[in-house]
This record gives C-alpha cells, structure tokens and sequence, in this order.
C-alpha cells in the first residue's frame, strides 16, 4: 500500500471515529466504576486515552464485539478470526486473509499486550490509536479485511434492533444515543487494552523469584539473549521485549522501526513491492524494509514470523539473525540481505553453538503465558 493511500484510509476511520461522539457518559453525571488491571507487583498500568477510560461494562461489549462474525461482509470474519486466543492473539498464517478470500502483504500482528505499544501495525508509524487502527480491517478496501466500507448504516441498524447488544451499549455508554460507531471502536479498543499478559514461567522467575520456574536451559538463553554479544534485548527488551514501550508512568515512546536483512532485491536493499515497510508511509530510502520489532512474549505460539511469514521456526529466526541477514539464492527475491544497504547498525551477525541456539529457543518458550490461552475473559462469548 502506498503511503497516500494509506493516509487516506486513516482520514476515513478517523472521521467515522468521530461520528457521532457525544461524551461516553453525557448527560447521566455518573461516573463508570473504576477498572482494575490484572498486573504483578512492579508492572505499571498501560497508557490509556482520557477519552476511553476502562470500564468493565465497555470491555464485555467489546469482547463481543470482538468475536461476532456479523461485523464482515460475508458473516464469516471477525476480529478474533485473525487474532486467535489459542495463538496468542495471531492466526498461525504467513498473511492474514479477509472475508472475501483476499490475502493482506502482512501477518497478523498479536494483540497480547496492544495497550503498551506505542505503535500498532507493522510499518506505519502514524498508527498509534487502536481507537482509529481498528477501524481500518472494519472498513478499509486495500486490502479488503472485514469489508464493511459503505455498509456503517446496516451495521448500526443490526446492533440497535439486537437486544443483547442494545443492553450491553448502554451499560457501556449511558447517554442518548448509545449505539453508535464511535463507541463501537472505543469498546473494541478497550477489550484489546484488557489483554495483558505477564503470567508466563519468565515472570514467575524474574518477578516472581521463584528459581525453579524455568529451566537452566532458559537461564542460560536469558544470558546470552541479553548480553552484548548477540544485541537481541536492543529491539527486544522491557516489560514486553520489544522496543516501542509505553506505560501510564511513561507516556512518550520513541517510535523505532528496522531494516533486518530480510531481503536485498538485486543488491539494491529492495524489499518486494507493496511490502516495503516504513518506505510507504516516508517514501525515504533510508526507511525501506524498515517494519516494527514485535513482541517476543508468546512467541513460541506466534510462527511463522517476520513481517511477511516468511521464516517458519524460531530456530530459522536465529540463523538469520547470525548471518547478519537472510540470503535467498534464487527466485524473484533472491539477494544477500546481510550487505542490504539499509540494513539496521544493529544487525552484524554472530556466531551460535546449536546448544546455545537451543538455550535461546529454551528462553523464548518460557515466554509463553499458558493461562493466557484459555482465559474466560478473553472467550469467545458465542462459542458454546
């Protein structure tokens, strides 16, 4: 997609964001009972938009609202369809798929702990709202993801004549005029908000101080993942182990993106064409293939990876990384990614035992937040 395009897309979510949008609670004085974050001790609560506060009311509306299939054009697709609680919030897939069998140039992104990112997509360092970002799969044609565009009116017409829905907007939004499509969006947003996860064997260990959490294996992973000679906690560190952190205590977050010698068209630093990363939005040469360091937390349910799918396993994620770039021999995307001119400093290379590559994987697992995946506050609310 192209940056024009793209900015065009967000005007659009932006403007349905603020149809409609009188004051959540306008008109009734009564404020929404406080919400509580399900955090360990040490763990500062996200950033959260003063014109979206939680409430427990506006999440269980936005789980719903998550999972109902009615919100696609074809009844089939929802928001859970591409970010899957038994996935960690992705969908298992090199690229999502929307509802009309169109394929989006990108994975999906896991939502696990959306609430402290600074930016929410891949390569788009404007998308820093999940409030305007969700609308974007609703409504956005290029490409088509939900397919709503042009169909806002039915949407809305559906919801008010649903009496489940119609009890659960004004819950949420006490007021007037409850349904509206800027509530929607701000209830979606504060379910994803809720998903927060710092329950895995790593905290137990790190936070926890509880020595037997994980294994010696993973002790020996966290050494070499956070020492200088292999430079991952740089793009991958903090509370989330990526790099574009934000809390409430810290509300301004450098917002940082990187060129990782996945690709080198021609020997040019080319990425393949409409998956050219930060370069779309700046049309700079210096941001080409420059995409979001994700999260590491529940990587090992999050494959396959990169920005596009394209290395499959955890184990070929750290040869890459060890080579200084990936070299694809053949093809329309052969190249030597480690002489990438755009290439971020950080990528050199290094030089990795199988035993310790194995440590490493052994520390990535304990990441994984098991309780995560079978939270009921998370379920799907319409399965049976």
């Amino acid at each position: 997609m192209k940056g024009s395009h793209l900015g065009l897309i967000l005007a659009r979510a932006l403007a349905l964001s603020a149809l409609t949008a009188p004051g959540a609670h306008a008109g009734t004085g009564v404020a929404p009972p406080p919400w509580t974050w399900d955090l360990p001790p040490g763990v500062p609560a996200p950033l959260v938009p003063a014109d979206n506060p939680m409430t427990s009311d506006k999440v269980e509306l936005g789980r719903r609202l998550f999972h109902d299939t009615a919100l696609s054009i074809t009844g089939t697709v929802s928001c859970a369809t591409c970010h899957r609680q038994d996935l960690a919030f992705t969908d298992g897939l090199p690229q999502a798929v929307g509802a009309t069998g169109q394929s989006h140039p990108r994975g999906s992104m896991s939502l696990v702990n959306v609430a402290y990112a600074s930016v929410l997509t891949w390569g788009n360092p404007l998308m820093t709202n999940l409030e305007a970002q969700l609308l974007v799969p609703m409504f956005g044609d290029h490409p088509v993801e939900m397919g709503m565009a042009g169909h806002e009116g039915a949407i809305l017409a559906r919801l008010r004549t649903d009496k489940t829905y119609t009890l659960l907007f004004a819950a949420a939004f006490p007021g007037p005029d409850p349904v509206t499509l800027h509530h929607l969006a701000q209830a979606i947003a504060a379910f994803e908000r809720s998903i927060v996860s710092f329950r895995s064997p790593y905290d137990r260990y790190r936070y926890g101080h509880d020595a037997s959490a994980i294994s010696d294996a993973a002790k020996r992973g966290e050494a070499l993942f956070f020492g200088e000679r292999l430079e991952c906690h740089h793009c991958h560190g903090g509370l989330t182990f990526a790099d574009d952190e934000r809390t409430a205590t810290t509300a301004l977050a450098e917002v940082q993106f990187h060129n990782t010698g996945l690709y080198n068209l021609g020997g040019s630093g080319a990425y393949p064409v409409g998956n050219t990363g930060v370069h779309e939005i700046t049309d700079k040469a210096e941001d080409m293939g420059a995409f979001k360091a994700p999260t590491l937390r529940n990587i090992a349910l999050t494959a396959p990876y990169m920005h596009d799918g394209s290395i499959h396993t955890l184990s070929e994620v750290l040869d890459h990384y060890a080579a200084g770039g990936r070299t694809l021999k053949d093809g329309p995307h052969a190249g030597v990614g480690a002489d990438n001119p755009h290439k971020d400093p950080l990528i050199q290379g290094f030089t990795l035992t199988e035993p310790e590559k194995a440590d490493i994987i052994a520390f990535l697992e304990s990441l994984t937040d098991q309780a995560l995946l079978t939270d009921p506050r998370f379920k799907d609310p319409f399965s049976k």
